[in-house]
């Protein structure tokens, strides 16, 4: 007899009770999820993500004390097991862009579904990630002036630029990659230059963004190079040079 599947156990953070007892009330409705804390603000969502550590984390982006950028640094630095989803209201461009790259695992907007909110989680429980299209896309065209779509990474870069972002996107520095594809710092910080002109973005966290969403649909030349265990680069890396080591 198969014996049942554990409840994913979450942990939810807002601090706008009417949101977050709302949420409460809809995932407590769903019989595979055990929903052990409410939290109203970051702190609380950090101590209590800390001593429980849930298999998931419902976090708004912007709350008093700690905001949700920076409980998910936390739980990334801590190395717990915890997974991230955003459920946020309003969030900037950049807030966007910095959760993908700092390792959250979905993003979804307020006025959404009941049950969009339901199969988020159990998608994100289940390894995948949850990242609206639509939604990272306008954000990264406002962010960069330029819709980049994922053929471009694909049809303007060669295969060894292609090496450089997939080690980029993997968390390391200009002189970790060097020493991973067996180049110069230079010439890695050549190639950067040149990975963001063609593609038209800024920055190592609008590169880490773009490629983490569009992964799925890269062409098979560049897919296989990403089969691999991603993560997100190191929360106190400056991604704002598009050069930094």
């Amino acid at each position: 007899m198969n014996s049942p599947r554990p409840l994913i156990s979450i942990v939810l953070a807002d601090d706008h009770p009417v949101v977050l007892h709302g949420m409460a009330s809809i995932l407590r409705a769903q019989p595979d999820f055990n929903v052990l804390a409410l939290c109203g603000d970051g702190i609380a969502a950090a101590k209590s993500i800390r001593t429980l550590v849930p298999d998931i984390a419902v976090l708004d982006i912007s709350m008093p004390g700690l905001n949700g950028l920076d409980v998910l640094s936390g739980i990334t630095s801590d190395g717990l097991a915890t997974k991230v989803i955003f459920l946020t209201a309003v969030a900037t461009d950049s807030q966007i862009l910095t959760a993908i790259t700092r390792g959250a695992k979905g993003i979804m907007l307020k006025d959404i579904a009941p049950e969009s909110l339901a199969g988020c989680v159990r998608q994100v429980a289940a390894g995948r990630e949850w990242f609206p299209a639509d939604v990272v896309d306008a954000a990264m065209e406002r962010e960069t002036g330029r819709r980049v779509q994922s053929k471009q990474l694909v049809q303007t870069l060669t295969p060894r630029e292609r090496q450089v972002v997939v080690s980029l996107c993997e968390g390391n520095s200009n002189k970790r990659i060097a020493r991973q594809l067996n180049l110069t710092e230079g010439t890695v910080k050549v190639h950067l230059s040149n990975i963001y002109n063609k593609l038209g973005v800024a920055n190592r966290t609008a590169l880490t963004a773009l490629t983490i969403v569009h992964r799925d649909q890269l062409d098979p030349g560049i897919s296989d190079v990403f089969d691999t265990d991603w993560k997100a680069p190191d929360a106190s890396m400056d991604t704002s040079d598009p050069i930094s080591e």
